[in-house]
């Protein structure tokens, strides 16, 4: 493929992956723009913001024309019907704020069962309830450590925020229209992992990434 700014997602199976993606995102925010970064040969990376202060990911097979670019996530989604490759239009770098977390460098701190966040993010939204006004949930809330994950010389802090960007982008398999902890398999985990200046966690069906701030964010234990 030339270095042009065009989008193919040839497998159905994976077009619908990201379409499933993105219309998430969408309805958190109707004017997001999605990043796409090529991974390798055969896999491209698409990231969005989620409102939480928290970036999501979601890597499918496909090709990309150029290495990096954002467009409007409604220009990609709208595409991926059509199953031809898609011209991503005119770039909108601009609207992208801040960095990327690396592909590289990240610690497995351990695994959580995907039920455990899941009752977090309930309880989280009961609270939100409570304390919240018409800008959303409190600050305090979001920014309040719910989860502690050590490794094995290392510690680190999950605040509410990233819980509610995960279960927000629905990356966790579960019966029914929404997730609820009680129909979460008891088997299902997501993966915490760290470097030094980020926390990522790797659900099934995507990952949500947040960069710590000051400092070394890994406490030795």
């Amino acid at each position: 493929m030339s270095e042009q700014r065009v989008l193919y997602v040839g497998d159905p199976a994976e077009r619908e992956n990201l379409a499933t993606f993105l219309g998430r995102a969408i309805r958190l925010d109707p004017a997001v723009v999605v990043r796409l970064r090529r991974r390798g040969e055969r896999f491209v990376s698409a990231w969005v913001a989620t409102g939480f202060e928290t970036l999501a990911a979601r890597t499918v097979v496909a090709e990309l024309g150029v290495d990096d670019v954002t467009v409007g996530a409604d220009v990609v989604l709208t595409g991926l019907a059509s199953g031809s490759p898609i011209d991503l239009g005119y770039s909108m770098d601009s609207a992208w704020r801040g960095a990327l977390p690396p592909d590289s460098g990240f610690t497995h701190i351990d695994d959580v069962p995907a039920r455990t966040l899941v009752e977090l993010a309930e309880q989280g939204a009961d609270l939100a309830k409570e304390h919240g006004s018409g800008h959303g949930p409190p600050a305090s809330l979001l920014d309040q450590p719910v989860l502690t994950v050590s490794g094995d010389s290392i510690q680190v802090q999950v605040p509410m925020r990233v819980v509610f960007a995960l279960t927000a982008m629905d990356f966790i398999p579960h019966s029914g229209e929404r997730a609820d902890s009680r129909r979460i398999p008891p088997a299902e985990i997501v993966r915490v992992r760290a470097s030094k200046t980020w926390l990522r966690l790797d659900a099934r069906y995507g990952s949500v990434a947040r960069r710590l701030g000051g400092g070394l964010p890994l406490t030795p234990r």
